[in-house]
Order: structure tokens, then C-alpha cells, then sequence
């Protein structure tokens, strides 16, 4: 699995961890992000602009 990183503040997407406070439960993949999903931390940011900055084994990077 995979995490990705928003360039404006720095908060991560990992995948094994999911986002459950914006719905996305443990392990939901990048691909399954919507598109105009934007950064919950800062909300400058949208799911195009984040960096892939690491591949996890599970639980938050």
C-alpha cells in the first residue's frame, strides 16, 4: 500500500491507514479517492496535486 502527501501542509493519505473521518475506512486505495477530493487538513490542495512518498505495510506511515 501506498501513502501520498499533500505539498501545502504536509498531512498523508496511507492507504492501510484509510481517512475515517472523510469515509474512507482502512486499506481503501488511492484509486478509489474521488477526484475532487481535496486535502481535509487545508483544503488548497486537490487528490492531483498530492506526492506519493511511500509504500506502508499497514497501519499510518
Amino acid at each position: 500500500m501506498s501513502a501520498y502527501r499533500c505539498p501545502v501542509c504536509e498531512y498523508v493519505y496511507d492507504e492501510a491507514a484509510g481517512a475515517p473521518r472523510e469515509g474512507f475506512p482502512p486499506g481503501t486505495q488511492w484509486d478509489s479517492i474521488p477526484e475532487g477530493w481535496c486535502c481535509p487538513d487545508c483544503g488548497v490542495r486537490e487528490k492531483i496535486d498530492f506526492d506519493e512518498v511511500a509504500t506502508t505495510t499497514g497501519g499510518a506511515t
